[in-house]
């Protein structure tokens, strides 16, 4: 029952506007972000969860009726707790975890913030990340909130995407291109 990737974050999308327009026409959209971050957590800490959003073996009244206990056990705003259940009633809370990105990216944009996924070799230091952030917000004109992985297999440097923007300064990166040009040479 996988669906692709595409029609998924299309359906992401719309969940995901409708809710945060009921979220911006009430004013609330600090407590929904603050909403957000707890759905992120808690997928990512529960085995259980992630088990009921994605196992075709749950009737859509039982992932309606769990995944309503849940937001209320979490105490999530009512306008969340629904369109929880709607997703689950129509069968598509598989589409959860891009719900929630569309809901963080529609959440910064309001605020005039953009996201940059950075990717290093070795963790950041606080200062690092502080630094990073900086240069990034002098190029792109935005607050740029920083989600930092790390990657052991980049050997050095980093790779930086904000929004269709790739910046590759990994050694990794040029250790193959360096490889592709000698391969072209001899």
């Amino acid at each position: 029952m996988s669906e692709p990737a595409s029609i998924s974050s299309g359906i992401a999308l719309r969940y995901a506007t409708a809710a945060f327009d009921l979220a911006k026409e009430a004013k609330k959209i600090p407590e929904f972000e603050a909403n957000v971050a707890d759905l992120e957590t808690a997928l990512s800490e529960s085995a259980e969860l992630r088990d009921l959003i994605h196992s075709p073996l749950y009737s859509r009244e039982a992932q309606e009726q769990a995944i309503g206990a849940i937001a209320t056990k979490m105490g999530l705003r009512r306008n969340m707790r629904n369109v929880l259940r709607l997703l689950a009633t129509k069968r598509r809370l598989f589409v959860l975890p891009q719900f929630l990105t569309q809901l963080k990216g529609l959440i910064a944009e309001e605020k005039g913030e953009v996201t940059a996924d950075v990717v290093s070799a070795k963790k950041l230091t606080k200062a690092q990340e502080e630094g990073l952030s900086k240069a990034l917000k002098a190029s792109v004109g935005k607050d740029v909130n920083l989600n930092v992985a790390v990657d052991d297999s980049l050997i050095g440097g980093l790779v930086v995407k904000v929004g269709s923007r790739m910046i590759d300064t990994s050694i990794s990166s040029k250790l193959s291109k360096l490889q592709n040009a000698m391969k072209e040479v001899g």
